[in-house]
């Protein structure tokens, strides 16, 4: 009997100094606790967002058929309709001065955009930035100079997993609404939902109409933007995923700054080619613990090239932060601020070492000896360009070289057969990798027949002319 009070103080002793942050609940009145006063202080922040576009339609049967596509175009399309479309999301004011932010999918195309606040004030709201391959957007609405409730950003790293969390939005167009859950997971980077693979994992309810709305902490600061949810029939399964704060701000920052372009915001540039290191790569490496990423690949201009950084090379960290996987690096780098440095921690040659990679834009590299193409061949009026790292941005393809379409015009023969963002991959049966080698085969056909492989979206198709 002695040894079991004994036992019982020591516990009462050290439990209070091993749990002074985050408890487990013990007693009855430790499990009723409301989210009311949370909810009240955020709410006012958390708008609605309604979007009308345009959307034209065509009533023939053989518009989108890609048989007839590829010889034809748009030729069959008939005689187009157009429709209103609208649509609903939700968002978050960050500013107090009028900045929005929601996903990039919610405005997408939009034509008019209406901000709805819970206090039934309407205000047209107008694009800042629109960044798709982070999907997210800032819009500006204006109150003639009164204050808006704002909620501030709070860094997703500093929660932890377990962390509860509330999403705040306006799912299916019933109203704002609260759920709440717990932080599920932290980095996940295997979805392919945007450019930048890398989600905080909710079990908080999400729903269509959430996306834009605010994943928020318990202290009422957002820790991310709800953007998407794994679902079978579009309903919530517990499994939601919102884009963490840290990129969040950096769009901010951009919106506020004037440091974005007609594609999105600028981010910085590494030119590296990666890959993760399986067990079996880090076998043959002899490497004992199988984290990191390994150098595949360095672009003649690359910054990190230039930092010392060398094929081969296993990238452990980036400004303290392990890498994983090739998206985490992806993630890290597109929050640095053009002009600054990261601090990489690599192994090379079985040593550790730190080097300091400068954040710079997209360069220039190879020319892009951008070219109008004119002509009595399938091509004339299509703008190509050779891809370096500044066009494939400009463009949204993903290819490190080859030749690129820059823009068709309207009223060409070209419009019938490729599009903006079209790789020419070959022409007669010959590898294309530079404009003056498409020119050059261009101008030597003089057979009546034409024979293109292009790549569009990563699918290769064949257009066969004659």
């Amino acid at each position: 009997m002695i040894r079991f009070l004994v036992f019982t103080a020591f516990l009462i002793m050290t439990f209070p100094a091993a749990a002074q942050d985050q408890t487990i609940p013990l007693r009855r009145e430790q499990i009723e606790f409301s989210f009311a006063p949370l909810v009240k202080k955020i709410s006012p922040s958390v708008v609605n967002i309604y979007t009308k576009r345009i959307v034209t339609q065509s009533v023939s049967p053989f518009m989108g058929d890609p048989f007839f596509q590829q010889f034809f175009g748009n030729a069959f399309g008939g005689i187009p309709r157009q429709r209103v479309e609208n649509s609903l999301g939700s968002g978050v004011i960050v500013d107090p001065e009028g900045l929005v932010v929601t996903n990039a999918h919610v405005i997408k195309d939009a034509e008019e955009i209406t901000v709805g606040l819970p206090d039934g004030r309407e205000f047209e709201a107008k694009k800042i930035v629109v960044d798709s391959p982070s999907d997210l957007a800032v819009l500006r609405i204006d109150a003639k100079g009164s204050p808006f409730p704002a909620i501030s950003l709070k860094p997703s790293e500093s929660m932890e997993v377990g962390d509860l969390v509330i999403a705040v939005g306006n799912p299916f167009g019933v109203g704002q609404t609260v759920t709440s859950g717990i932080i599920s997971a932290q980095a996940r980077s295997s979805l392919n939902i945007s450019d930048f693979n890398f989600f905080i994992q909710t079990d908080a309810a999400i729903n269509p109409g959430n996306s834009g709305g605010p994943l928020v902490a318990m202290d009422g600061s957002v820790i991310g933007i709800n953007s998407a949810i794994y679902s079978r029939d579009g309903g919530s399964l517990g499994i939601g995923f919102a884009i963490p704060s840290e990129m969040v701000a950096t769009v901010v920052a951009a919106a506020k700054s004037g440091q974005n372009s007609e594609h999105g915001i600028i981010r910085p540039w590494l030119g590296i080619t990666v890959q993760p290191i399986t067990p079996d790569i880090a076998e043959s490496l002899d490497f004992k613990n199988p984290s990191g990423i390994l150098v595949a690949a360095l672009h003649s201009a690359s910054p990190a090239k230039n930092a010392g950084l060398q094929v081969g090379d296993i990238v452990l960290s980036i400004n303290g932060k392990e890498i994983r996987e090739p998206a985490e690096m992806k993630f890290r780098m597109a929050t640095i601020p053009i002009g600054d440095k990261a601090t990489f921690e690599i192994l090379q040659k079985g040593k550790k070492k730190s080097i300091y990679v400068a954040a710079v834009a997209p360069v220039d590299i190879p020319p892009r000896h951008e070219k109008t193409l004119t002509g009595a061949h399938p091509l004339n009026g299509a703008t190509i360009s050779n891809i370096n790292p500044a066009v494939a941005i400009e463009t949204g393809i993903h290819e490190e070289e080859g030749v690129v379409i820059v823009k068709v015009s309207s009223q060409s023969q070209a419009r019938r057969i490729v599009a903006p963002g079209d790789i020419i991959l070959t022409l007669n049966g010959k590898a294309i990798k530079n404009v003056r080698m498409l020119e050059k085969e261009m101008q030597n056909n003089r057979n009546t027949s034409w024979f293109f492989v292009l790549s569009r979206n990563g699918i290769q198709r064949q257009v066969i002319l004659r």
